[in-house]
């Protein structure tokens, strides 16, 4: 990917994931990385890229929405970290031949049917910890805060 092209792409064409794997697809073949994009070296790359967006906010405390306090150059910053997670994790899928957004969108139906808003609205806690649903599926994931 060109710096043109991906600059051509932040200001006119919408972002999606398809237009992300595909120009992460040609990225890795016209660097011939293709033959070192294994699913779990994928994954522990982009295990890496977490880490360093963990770094980011290791020592900030709580942060307030929209990052009011931050300067300019922590915000870029904070951006390109975000960008790697995302891109490997893009990358990853593809590789796995997994369809992120289908999946995405599923998981969503899934924890909407999981967190129904009258049992949830409001509440941080397990779907286990709604009375009508702690007998059902317990394999299926993970709480609020995990599942989304």
């Amino acid at each position: 990917m060109s710096l043109s092209s991906s600059r051509a792409m932040a200001g006119t064409e919408a972002v999606t994931l398809e237009s992300l794997r595909k120009k992460m697809a040609d990225f890795a073949r016209e660097r011939d990385w293709e033959q070192f994009h294994s699913p779990r070296n994928l994954l522990l790359a982009m295990v890496g890229e977490v880490g360093e967006l963990s770094e980011i906010f290791q020592w900030k405390g709580e942060v307030a929405k929209g990052l009011p306090d931050w300067g300019e150059d922590e915000k870029q910053h904070l951006g390109e970290e975000l960008s790697d997670v995302l891109l490997y994790l893009v990358r990853l899928s593809d590789m796995c031949g997994v369809d992120l957004g289908k999946a995405a969108l599923r998981k969503l139906d899934l924890n909407a049917a999981k967190y129904p808003v009258h049992l949830c609205k409001g509440s941080s806690g397990k779907h286990t910890d709604n009375p009508s649903d702690a007998n059902e599926n317990p394999k299926s994931g993970g709480g609020a805060t995990e599942g989304l």
